[in-house]
């Protein structure tokens, strides 16, 4: 890989916020997923979440579940070690869009109506994060030293 664009993938100024972002976030987006993947921690699985997306619109709904979860799943693993992190968190903002505005944003903002107010904060973070990459304590900065 080239020195500038390793330079723009792995390098972060972040210092700790990054990290009080990154984990917490990332176990949460983990978590979505694994509910959408696995039917873990009371989700359906890929058949009932696929099943579901079809019956909003978003089709091939099996594809469409394999696609977010595994975005949010595997995203919020990279975000978690600070792996990856930019292309995780664009991946994760690009999801958190897609939930806004396919699923809550007739609903309101608020959350207790299903609105999209958490879905948003989700993306704002993965938003920062992909400006300000993984910060201090990261698997990119052994990659990013390495390079």
């Amino acid at each position: 890989m080239s020195s500038q664009f390793t330079q723009a993938l792995f390098q972060s100024t972040g210092g700790f916020a990054a990290l009080i972002l990154r984990v917490p976030v990332g176990l949460i987006l983990a978590a979505h997923g694994a509910q959408k993947l696995f039917g873990w921690f009371g989700g359906y699985g890929l058949e009932g979440t696929g099943q579901w997306l079809a019956s909003i619109g978003l089709e091939p709904g099996y594809l469409m579940a394999l696609l977010a979860g595994g975005a949010e799943f595997f995203g919020g693993l990279a975000l978690v070690l600070g792996l990856l992190t930019r292309p995780a968190a664009v991946v994760a903002a690009f999801t958190m869009l897609v939930a806004i505005f396919a699923v809550h944003i007739g609903n309101g903002l608020f959350m207790s109506n299903n609105g999209y107010e958490y879905a948003l904060t989700l993306f704002v973070v993965s938003v920062a994060l992909a400006i300000q990459g993984a910060g201090r304590f990261a698997v990119d900065n052994l990659l990013h030293n390495e390079g």
